[in-house]
């Protein structure tokens, strides 16, 4: 029997593709051990309980970008995080650590290397994140989803997808979709999301840009984000929440997204073939913008910049778009060209291989 800690945490793009590989796992492997390493804070601490996985939890500690009183501590509170982690991979008997960036990453690579146990890497952005930066250093089995990905190590596994993903037929499901969030059955959906939390500018340009898009016939469903403040006055053919835990059913429902094009959301679209506007999150090292690469190229996707995206841009740029169903129709088939389906399979095998060197050990 293995024991395996998967370590991850704080966003969606993290979370999902760490529960895709337990999920995977725990399928072929069904005497396996499955730990998950988070923090009460991130969306981890709903969500893997929430999917039948224990969490252990460490301090929530982002990586210093200045000086200040928050770097001053970082070392001391740093060396606590690895402390508490090494009591759970010697007390539990961890056999393997995954890892798939964020705040509970760099403490379980830390702590992996020290005590000696196969290390797994997973990293899902073009441009990778220092948490797995520094545990690329301590490990040859990196697992990334871009070519491009500069790591050491890497090889191209794709995305992790949940089997909901997977799975998923959009064309078989539209109907029950489309009545599970109240919508016509009948008229095309224009899907607005801005990830797990949410995006404001997406949502005041869509709240502001919305009587211009509904006269095209389309309606809209729109995913607002847990901390965003709904409209208090209901607007026929716009259907407005504020977290989606059915995300499968949303991408069944919908013929169009506008979306932050964080890694996880640009390969469950092309992994569905669900055409996008892609509006990439102007704060970061750039990511959002090189993850959208290769849908934009292939024809299957717009990019608009943060800033760009406005009431002046929907109405002269989407607003066309949505009165053009052939363009979505090739951009659907353009962006499917560039989807993956195997990602959890080929992560699942980088993982064997880390095991099978521990057992020769």
């Amino acid at each position: 029997m293995t024991t395996y800690l998967l370590a991850g945490g704080g966003t969606a793009g993290h979370v999902n593709p760490l529960l895709a590989v337990a999920d995977r796992i725990r399928r072929v492997e069904p005497s396996a051990v499955l730990l998950v390493l988070g923090t009460k804070e991130g969306l981890e601490a709903r969500l893997v309980p929430d999917r039948g996985y224990e969490l252990l939890t460490i301090e929530r500690l982002p990586f210093p970008r200045r000086l200040n009183r928050a770097a001053l501590s970082f070392p001391r509170r740093f060396r606590r995080a690895v402390a508490d982690t090494t009591a759970y991979l010697t007390g539990r008997q961890v056999d393997v650590v995954i890892g798939f960036g964020g705040y509970a990453s760099a403490p379980a690579y830390r702590a992996a290397h020290a005590l000696g146990i196969p290390l797994v890497l997973h990293e899902a952005n073009a441009k990778p994140g220092l948490a797995n930066r520094l545990g690329a250093r301590y490990t040859g089995f990196v697992g990334t989803v871009f070519p491009e990905t500069r790591l050491r190590h890497s090889v191209v596994v794709g995305m992790p997808l949940r089997l909901e993903i997977e799975e998923l037929d959009r064309v078989a499901r539209r109907s029950e979709a489309r009545e599970f969030f109240g919508l016509d059955r009948d008229r095309p959906v224009l899907l607005v999301t801005g990830g797990s939390t949410g995006a404001r500018s997406i949502n005041a340009t869509v709240a502001g840009s919305i009587r211009d898009i509904l006269q095209t016939g389309w309606q809209v469903l729109h995913i607002a984000g847990g901390g965003a403040q709904l409209p208090d006055t209901p607007v026929e053919g716009y259907t407005v929440i504020a977290y989606c835990d059915r995300m499968e059913l949303a991408l069944a429902a919908a013929d169009l997204a506008v979306a932050r094009s964080g890694s996880v959301t640009v390969c469950e679209f092309s992994a569905v073939g669900l055409p996008a506007v892609f509006v990439p999150y102007p704060v970061g090292n750039g990511e959002q913008r090189l993850n959208a690469a290769d849908s934009v190229r292939a024809g299957g996707a717009l990019l608009v910049s943060d800033a760009a995206f406005t009431p002046s841009w929907v109405h002269g740029t989407l607003v066309p778009l949505l009165r053009d169903p052939e363009a979505i129709a090739r951009m659907s088939g353009a962006i499917a060209s560039v989807g993956s389906l195997d990602g959890s399979d080929r992560m699942v095998q980088l993982v064997a291989s880390a095991a099978r060197l521990k057992s020769t050990q």
